[in-house]
């Protein structure tokens, strides 16, 4: 990831110049401009500026990308056609390279792709217009490479070595001379540096910076996982050395500057085997009958001084990474789990939101600011849940986190049962102003002590989560109001969630059809209630985990931005994330700028929170991808140890080259090649999205149930092969 450079005053570079001078001219084709215009357009006065600007328009002239029609005034080179762009591989080795100024992106056959890697950004030359497909090019530079870092398994020779890389988006090996081979042996898995990619060779040349180990064990595999997505596992030891010395007592001078809610009922509420607790819940009936409910946000930013090498280290993760047998965390355990975390019987230093609610769960009055708590109790969503079921608080030994049954403090008792009622309602309200309500099941394992998996479970949302979820919700709106409502408009991170794609909506239209659902896309309101209907119907169903999965890739995909356009999941025309400081880092830029804004500071500098709330976004893509990732994982590794058992599942997708099958009773996903039925010659029939055999007519289609059992589990590729053992009528 990339480092936070410091730039000095006055000599700040327009992001993206090139792209926004050729995208000015392209929309204007007939036309030419002088830098004054094109500083004009891109609103922008100042001299640096307006320097870059004509620095800039003389090197694209010098490229004839531009045409200097007459001194000073420029127009776009209408012959040549060469675009900037980001390079999206596929994994047949052909590509498609995304120009953001073009509404289709440009068709690169492998041949032409000349030496790019996927994610790269490049330059293309488009050689093809065409009206009906996507324009074809040729990659005609590399601009700047995506990663630099690959992961793979080293194959020794005795003069050279070659490493394999993982992955179906990467077309070459990558060749590493002897003196670059550090000490790994062959087979392992390593972690390989490109180097450079001479003309005339047919590999890039790498050097070996990191030995993960032997392929196939576990511990090799996670870290894999970690390195392909350029993640981080240990902290540096000056991180953990600065975070030890951070002065995490509790000081009298420091409360004086907060408001006071130590004696306010509190408590938290999370799951079992939580170590850090960021949130918790206070509660007070008030003498109007309206109650207050505070939600107490863990000050980290008390702790996290802006440009500390802790800092720096927090913001280059971004994120706290969820593998499967284990957290990496944004921040250090002396905070994550301990000064920051909202521990029973400790005082905090908090960030609340405080809400005067009537019985309506309307928002009576708000209070912002940094306060001390003193949380009375901590519970697992299960002790809630059972609260919540029987109206007592009574907690059976066998859901007690205390391992013995006992009884829930009265007062806790109540305020749980009221905010869960207000919560309820609030939920409602959402729903029906077109909220989306995307519960879905989420894949668990049981692991030994050697993190092996021993059984497979799914964890579901009950009304104790959606408690918890409804008061972060409120915040999290709230305090993105409260900034975002404010004039003159001022600098802000915020969650953002566009409009679905048409398109996939109409793909997920198509598919949902096979299993006789349908939906309704005829405006905004009616689309949310129909996904909301479909969720609903699915529940239960064989094809729920389908459907679940197809109905979230057809949502836009949410991004941090200080450019608000509200969040169409939610349906909140503002939303930011505030309430998890300890594992997101932009809701420590939430709680500085906050601060900062209710102190009666000026507003922040935009272009360097866009640029913050980028690098934030992309982190959060890559730990997605690597939680993701260890799921399979585990599917895989689970599986191999099930090779010769029978599983029933669902059809999930039919291809040109093979069935995916999900299993019903453990949603791992594996694949059928055609090839390996051995029945009959299948072919593919896509408008009826299935595969049809050549002399029974036999057919097997997206949504049908057969049975399965493994054929090949690869745990270094993560992929599950199945044998078919038939429809599920034919085998029973």
């Amino acid at each position: 990831m990339k480092k936070r450079k410091k730039r000095k005053r006055g000599s700040k570079k327009i992001p993206n110049l090139t792209t926004k001078i050729i995208s000015i001219l392209r929309k204007n084709a007939t036309k030419s401009f002088n830098y004054k215009q094109i500083a004009a357009r891109l609103e922008v006065n100042d001299a640096n500026s307006r320097n870059q600007i004509i620095k800039e328009l003389a090197a694209l002239a010098s490229k004839d990308k531009l045409i200097q029609v007459e001194r000073g005034k420029f127009q776009l080179n209408q012959q040549v056609d060469y675009y900037q762009g980001k390079l999206d591989l596929t994994a047949k080795g052909d590509g498609y390279v995304v120009v953001e100024e073009l509404e289709e992106d440009i068709y690169v056959p492998k041949n032409n792709i000349n030496r790019a890697f996927n994610g790269d950004i490049v330059e293309v030359y488009v050689y093809k217009h065409r009206h009906n497909r996507n324009n074809e090019g040729e990659i005609t530079q590399v601009l700047t490479r995506n990663k630099t870092q690959f992961v793979g398994q080293l194959h020794l020779n005795d003069n050279f070595g070659f490493v394999t890389v993982n992955g179906n988006k990467m077309y070459t090996d990558i060749f590493i001379p002897k003196d670059h081979i550090n000490q790994a042996k062959d087979k392992e898995i390593v972690v390989v540096e490109f180097v450079k990619w001479k003309e005339k060779s047919d590999s890039p040349e790498g050097k070996i910076i990191e030995v993960l180990g032997e392929a196939g064990t576990h511990e090799t595999e996670m870290q894999s996982i970690l390195a392909e997505n350029g993640l981080p596992h240990d902290f540096p030891p000056e991180v953990e050395e600065f975070a030890n010395k951070l002065d995490t007592s509790i000081q009298a001078s420091e409360i004086k500057k907060r408001r006071d809610m130590r004696d306010t009922l509190t408590f938290t509420i999370d799951p079992k085997d939580a170590k850090d607790f960021d949130d918790a819940l206070s509660f007070k009936t008030l003498e109007n009958g309206n109650v207050e409910v505070g939600i107490h946000i863990a000050d980290v930013s008390h702790y996290l001084t802006p440009g500390s090498i802790l800092d720096n280290e927090a913001y280059e993760r971004a994120t706290s990474i969820y593998l499967v047998d284990r957290v990496v965390p944004m921040l250090p355990e002396v905070l994550s789990n301990n000064a920051c975390s909202l521990r029973p019987h400790e005082e905090k230093y908090t960030f609340s939101a405080v809400f005067e609610l009537d019985n309506n769960a309307q928002v009576k009055n708000q209070w912002f600011g940094r306060t001390v708590t003193y949380s009375d109790a901590r519970f697992a969503y299960e002790e809630a849940q059972q609260i919540i079921e029987t109206n007592e608080g009574f907690i059976p030994k066998e859901i007690s986190i205390q391992d013995k049954e006992y009884t829930a403090d009265p007062k806790i008792v109540e305020a749980v049962i009221k905010l869960n009622n207000l919560a309820q309602q609030m939920r409602k309200k959402r729903m029906a102003v077109g909220a989306i309500s995307f519960d879905k099941v989420e894949v668990k394992f049981h692991l030994d002590e050697a993190n092996e998996p021993v059984g497979v479970y799914f964890k579901t949302a009950k009304e104790a989560n959606k408690l918890i979820e409804e008061f972060m919700l409120l915040a999290n709106k709230k305090v993105a109001e409260f900034i975002g409502k404010q004039e003159p408009e001022k600098t802000f991170v915020y969650r953002c969630h566009d409009d679905p794609d048409d398109e996939k909506l109409a793909s997920l239209q198509t598919i949902i059809a096979q299993f006789g659902y349908k939906l309704n896309l005829k405006d905004r309101k009616s689309t949310s209630q129909s996904l909301n209907k479909l969720l609903t119907d699915v529940q239960g169903t064989k094809e729920q985990n389908l459907v679940d999965t197809l109905a979230v890739r057809s949502m836009s995909k949410a991004y941090y931005s200080t450019k608000n356009i509200g969040h169409y999941g939610l349906a909140f025309d503002y939303y930011s994330h505030f309430t998890s400081p300890i594992r997101r880092y932009p809701d420590v830029m939430v709680h500085r700028l906050l601060q900062t804004y209710l102190e009666g500071g000026a507003s922040a500098n935009q272009e360097n929170y866009e640029e913050n709330c980028k690098h934030c976004s992309e982190a959060e893509n890559f730990a997605t991808n690597a939680e993701r990732d260890s799921i399979k994982y585990m599917q895989v590794k689970f599986m191999k140890d099930h090779e010769n058992q029978a599983f029933l599942g669902v059809i999930s997708g039919v291809t040109e080259w093979g069935i995916y099958v999900e299993v019903e009773e453990n949603k791992c996903e594996g694949m059928v090649r055609l090839k390996d039925i051995p029945e009959d010659h299948f072919d593919f029939v896509r408008e009826e999205y299935a595969v049809i055999g050549r002399a029974t007519k036999k057919a097997y289609r997206l949504g049908d149930e057969v049975y399965v059992s493994v054929k090949n589990a690869d745990l270094a590729k993560r992929h599950l092969d199945f044998n078919l053992l038939g429809s599920k009528e034919d085998v029973l």
